[in-house]
């Protein structure tokens, strides 16, 4: 294990909750730190090293900009801050694995880069039966976030897309979890530049006989 001991009961509470509502959400000392380092870090990167993202995969990957805005630059073990989130959500992914037997086998993130105005439409994150992604997290990197700064993420009910489950305000540290195919979601407008670290965790699978690649 990778991860300090301190933050180890919060791996059980994520996995309690997921039991319970399929969604959790947490902010501690520890992931404050690590938001505080993962933020330094995508400042120090060049503006070119971010680009548009888009919808789909592979084949049906397309741009489409009145879906969403965001720029992304994916993570590597590059660099010491993307290391340590990287152990430490390798670490999270054993725990889940025990607890909650969910057998997820990789995990894929990237940063995300929300200008003023910014959006990413409701959406899910994988199709009932039609994906691998099991479980979605969101960091937020958001220094001093207020909430009239908008860019909120909304949570819909699965069995009623229409109706608002929960809205979280990006603050710093902030880290939630979700079940990948049950709960539609967007990211509202900001009016200051938004950060996060938007991650799936992945059920192996293979296309054409080879493992389906991360990203």
């Amino acid at each position: 294990m990778t991860t300090d001991l301190l933050i180890q009961p919060v791996f059980t509470d994520i996995a309690n909750d997921l039991r319970a509502q399929g969604y959790s959400i947490v902010r501690t000392e520890q992931t404050e730190g690590f938001a505080r380092d993962l933020l330094a870090q995508l400042h120090a990167f060049e503006a070119d090293e971010f680009h548009q993202a888009g919808t789909g995969r592979q084949q049906e990957h397309q741009l489409n900009s009145n879906i969403r805005r965001d720029r992304i630059r994916w993570l590597s073990r590059d660099t010491d801050a993307e290391v340590r989130w990287l152990d430490f959500m390798d670490d999270l992914q054993r725990q889940l694995n025990r607890q909650l037997l969910l057998g997820l086998f990789s995990h894929e993130c990237h940063f995300a880069h929300y200008r003023p105005g910014d959006f990413y439409r409701k959406h899910v994150d994988a199709f009932k039966g039609q994906a691998n992604r099991i479980l979605t997290s969101v960091f937020y990197l958001n220094d001093n976030w207020q909430a009239d700064q908008g860019g909120e993420l909304v949570m819909y009910r699965d069995d009623d897309p229409d109706t608002e489950l929960l809205r979280l305000v990006p603050t710093l540290g902030t880290l939630v979890f979700f079940l990948s195919e049950d709960f539609p979601h967007e990211v509202l407008p900001a009016t200051s530049d938004r950060y996060s670290i938007a991650g799936w965790f992945r059920l192996n699978s293979s296309r054409h006989g080879r493992v389906d690649p991360p990203r």
